[in-house]
């Protein structure tokens, strides 16, 4: 697809997953054993043809870089094109970071008028979906929208998400940001959105000279009326990692092999980097059951409904129930935990408990001792 580029926000609503992005940006978060959140949209952008594409950081992307690297892993190390990552400065004298997509979108209009690319893909990094930007590229061309942006159907489990009501023709007729959770069923954006490069500067422009940086507020809400926005519905599995309760449910949601197919081999294959590790060892006292185990673990305990990344460590007796532990984590013999969240190289001594509940994991920060 030669006539769409793409920009990645890798920061957003880091405040709302705490512990978690302490040391890290959203984009970098770890997912399901080895993954990273971005992994799915650079796959994504990949496997539609799309490759030049630029990342903008904010803070704490030095783990971001190490995953990334040249973009060897998406096959995006090339001569032209390929992945340009910005750092998080608006353009001014004082070299602030930026406050939201309108100043980095600002900041960079300088990369964006450079490609030859004639559309823009504007998306976040904390979404793992697996879709065809190609369809959503002709349907755009079709509707002769002005903006297409993609949404889904979902319970609004955290504030600020945005919600959309469309006509029969998918024409946006109303936009509207939630202050509070709902358990209604709602047509939800995906912040992912199409445009064109020579509208996307003139809003940009406009917004940037009045003080506005919220693109979905100052932009999207402001225009419904103005431009022609069409909402594009992703059928499929859909999740946005907003918050610590949605990284916890959308993780241990995927323990459903049906729905862990449909986002791994829906409509192409998603990659992230590649690391050498040995395989898994099950010792003599292991008990696993429904649970993703990735690569170099060893494991003398019970493992339930977890998901445990590479090289961690179970020892005999300790028991691992409704887990996520990342890597290099190590539960200590006879250690009980359950309904918890230990970031990279955490220790559970010998012997601990430690217990959340479904609706409140417990997060361990990365590298600490308990």
């Amino acid at each position: 697809m030669n006539n769409v580029m793409s920009v990645i926000f890798a920061s957003d609503n880091e405040s709302k997953l705490n512990e978690l992005t302490i040391h890290r940006t959203t984009a970098s978060l770890p997912f399901l054993g080895r993954y990273r959140l971005i992994d799915f949209t650079l796959s994504n952008l990949v496997n539609s043809g799309i490759t030049e594409i630029g990342i903008v950081t904010r803070s704490n992307y030095s783990s971001l870089m190490d995953h990334i690297r040249m973009g060897r892993d998406w096959d995006l190390n090339r001569k032209n094109s390929g992945i340009s990552i910005f750092p998080p400065f608006v353009l001014n004298a004082s070299r602030e970071m930026y406050k939201g997509k309108i100043e980095a979108l600002f900041s960079i209009q300088g990369f964006i008028n450079h490609a030859s690319e004639e559309y823009v893909l504007l998306s976040n990094s904390n979404v793992a979906m697996n879709v065809d930007f190609e369809k959503i590229y002709q349907k755009h061309i079709e509707t002769g929208a002005d903006i297409t942006m993609l949404t889904y159907q979902n319970v609004t489990s955290t504030s600020k998400r945005v919600v959309v009501t469309a006509a029969e023709d998918g024409r946006v007729t109303d936009l509207f940001i939630t202050e509070k959770p709902s358990a209604e069923v709602r047509t939800l954006g995906i912040n992912v959105y199409l445009i064109k490069k020579d509208l996307l500067n003139e809003l940009v422009d406009y917004s940037y000279a009045r003080g506005f940086y919220d693109f979905e507020k100052d932009v999207l809400i402001r225009s419904v009326s103005k431009l022609k926005i069409y909402a594009y519905n992703v059928d499929g599995y859909v999740a946005i990692i907003d918050d610590v309760k949605s990284y916890y449910y959308e993780s241990l949601k995927l323990l459903d092999s049906d729905l862990r197919n449909k986002l791994f081999y829906g409509y192409g294959t998603i990659y992230t980097k590649v690391k050498d590790s040995i395989p898994t060892i099950y010792r003599k006292n292991a008990c696993v059951k429904n649970s993703l185990i990735a690569d170099g673990c060893i494991i003398d305990g019970t493992v339930e409904n977890s998901i445990l990344f590479r090289g961690v460590k179970v020892k005999a007796g300790a028991v691992v129930k409704n887990c996520i532990i990342m890597e290099n984590g190590e539960i200590g013999e006879r250690a009980n935990v359950s309904y918890v969240i230990t970031d990279k190289d955490v220790v559970v001594r010998d012997g601990k408990e430690l217990a959340g509940s479904e609706s409140y994991p417990v997060v361990i920060v990365k590298g600490k001792v308990v």
